[in-house]
């Protein structure tokens, strides 16, 4: 069972109140998820992120395959870290902490995601050549976008 591992940091000029107002809203998702992804919230993001809240949506990430994927907000402390996990869907184990920290000049937000690919060996070989370059993707899509919205860290 091979388990991956992405880690990205970002630094953005804005507070952390801004960072979290953003970051614990699950229907913030959609706005730096890459349009093509079909992100479509179904249930689960009527109120602010808490400790057992439960999100269901549907993506479209890789041949157009729509796709349910539910997960649970396990872990929560205010302006400073969540964790979701996958409770159902395309992963075979998706485990994604969210942490944000004060820093001169704005925020530095942390995204490390443990995930397991489905199907064996056969997940493991297609790994390298579609599932990590669609990870890659979709966080540098997120990356682009935050600047777009808050600007450059200049610090």
């Amino acid at each position: 069972m091979k388990i991956y591992t992405m880690h990205t940091k970002q630094k953005l000029p804005i507070t952390l109140d801004q960072a979290w107002l953003l970051l614990s809203n699950p229907k913030n998702l959609k706005l730096i998820t890459p349009e093509y992804i079909g992100f479509n919230i179904l249930s689960g993001a009527d109120r602010p992120m808490y400790a057992g809240q439960l999100i269901q949506y549907i993506v479209t990430p890789i041949l157009g395959i729509k796709t349910k994927w539910v997960t649970e907000i396990t872990h929560v402390v205010d302006k400073s870290y969540f964790v979701d996990e996958q409770r159902y869907g395309p992963y075979a184990l998706w485990h994604h902490k969210h942490f944000i920290k004060e820093i001169p000049g704005g925020v530095e937000m942390e995204d490390i995601v443990d995930y397991k690919v489905p199907m064996g060996i056969l997940g493991q070989l297609v790994h390298p050549f579609l599932v990590k370059p669609k990870l890659n993707e979709i966080f540098e899509y997120r990356r682009k976008k935050l600047i777009e919205l808050y600007g450059e860290f200049k610090g």
